[in-house]
């Protein structure tokens, strides 16, 4: 299991050409949202508006997404249309706090 993190701040509407592409990618690597936006709550450090987790099968299947020549495509839109932090980090399945 593996989850790709993206905080963003989006500034142009043309946004919304870069989601509907970029959910096709996402349906084609397996992956599921845990978090789309949503209300949260800044404790530390810095943020951005708006916060999207998504879980994917594999660490494998999230780099191969994000490489994917339909996410590649969508990206061009969020590029040009928001800025953000994006990261793909593997999962643990280790000990949990008891």
């Amino acid at each position: 299991m593996a989850c790709l993190r993206c905080a963003a701040s989006f500034e142009n509407p043309r946004i919304g050409r870069h989601i509907g592409r970029i959910e096709c990618a996402f349906t084609k690597y397996g992956a599921k949202f845990l978090v789309r936006a949503g209300n949260f709550e800044l404790r530390e450090g810095t943020s951005r508006s708006r916060n999207v987790v998504l879980e994917f099968p594999s660490y494998q299947a999230a780099v191969d997404c994000y490489d994917s020549p339909e996410y590649v495509a969508a990206m061009k839109f969020r590029l040009n249309a928001s800025e953000g932090d994006l990261i793909i980090i593997e999962g643990y399945d280790g000990p949990q706090p008891s």
